[in-house]
């Protein structure tokens, strides 16, 4: 269909302007190298890495190199919703569900079913949005609000974060059942500053 091709363009052009996934040095390689083995399977990817190291970019190509990479991969900066919107958001409203809801709303989850979602910087999520983001990825199935209906949901989970999240663990502000869920597979992104060998490459 014509949406289809439009939607396969505009994915290549957003593919060649994500094309920092490179680095010759040891650390970089050992990261691509894992990337190629994962992206085909359907786990789920915890990034850790500071800021600025290329998480989304990662990411993206977790996506291109997967069984999805014809389907829609979004990006949501969980760290950026207030508590208020963070079920409309990802989860969708129905017309009524509150004040400003005018008409049905997908959610994020619902966009994404069928390709990826990259949830960045899940460390700063309270504990009540942790649970109900816990109960969408065990149920495959997400309520939007003002809604009695579950609706299914297959898609492919990327999360990032900059903090200690074992740590958090730990001290109870990261709940532990969600970190599994999260965390099949985790990848650390090392810093420019410990692979400057791939600077002029970038």
């Amino acid at each position: 269909s014509n949406l289809r091709t439009k939607q396969k363009l505009l994915k290549e052009k957003l593919d060649n302007g994500y094309t920092l996934c490179k680095g010759s040095s040891p650390t970089m390689q050992e990261v691509l190298t894992t990337i190629e083995k994962i992206a085909r399977t359907d786990v789920n990817v915890l990034l850790l890495g500071e800021n600025g190291t290329g998480k989304e970019v990662i990411a993206r190509e977790i996506h291109r190199q997967s069984n999805r990479a014809d389907e829609i991969f979004v990006n949501v900066d969980v760290g950026a919703l207030s508590e208020s919107l963070f079920e409309s958001e990802m989860f969708g409203h129905k017309k009524g569900a509150f004040t400003d809801a005018y008409e049905d709303k997908p959610g994020r989850f619902q966009i994404a079913s069928g390709g990826t979602i990259f949830l960045d910087e899940i460390g700063n999520l309270s504990l009540p949005l942790q649970s109900k983001l816990l109960s969408a990825i065990q149920n495959h199935e997400i309520t939007p609000l003002g809604s009695n209906t579950s609706i299914p949901v297959n898609l492919r989970l990327i999360c990032a974060t900059n903090q200690p999240i074992a740590e958090m663990v730990k001290r109870g502000v990261f709940r532990e059942d969600l970190m599994y869920r999260i965390n099949t597979m985790q990848i650390e992104i090392p810093p420019l500053r410990k692979r400057v060998e791939d600077i002029p490459a970038l």
